[in-house]
C-alpha cells in the first residue's frame, strides 16, 4: 500500500483545523491563512481541500448551530481525526529531520 502524502496547501489546512479546534470552518481558515501567512486564498479552494481531507479520513465535520449573522444557516465545523493527527506528527518529524541537515549559517555583521 503506498504511503499517503499531503501537498503544502493540504498540510496548511490540516494544521489550521487542528489549531482552530471548534472554530475550524471554511471562512475562519481562509482568514487565518491570509492573516498569518500573508497569502491570498480563495474560499472555494479551502472548501475543496477540506472535503478532500475529509475523504482521506484526516478530518471529520459536523454542522454547528444556526446563527442570525448567517441568516439562520449552520456552519460546517471540521475536526482532526486520529489519522489526521498522526499525519501532522509524521510531517512535522520529517520537516525537523530535514532542517537538521541544514548547516548553521554564520551571520557576518557589517
Amino acid at each position: 500500500m503506498p504511503k499517503e502524502f499531503l501537498g503544502e496547501f493540504e498540510e496548511i489546512i490540516l494544521t489550521l483545523v487542528a489549531a482552530l479546534q471548534e472554530d475550524a470552518y471554511g471562512a475562519a481558515i481562509a482568514e487565518e491563512i491570509e492573516t498569518r501567512l500573508k497569502r491570498e486564498v480563495n474560499l472555494s479552494a479551502v472548501h475543496v481541500t477540506l472535503y478532500r481531507l475529509e475523504d482521506k479520513g484526516y478530518i471529520k465535520s459536523d454542522l454547528g448551530g444556526a446563527t442570525n449573522e448567517r441568516g439562520g444557516r449552520r456552519k460546517r465545523i471540521f475536526k482532526v481525526t486520529s489519522a489526521g493527527m498522526a499525519m501532522l506528527k509524521a510531517m512535522k518529524e520529517a520537516r525537523v529531520d530535514l532542517w537538521k541537515l541544514v548547516p548553521q549559517l554564520r551571520i557576518v555583521s557589517n
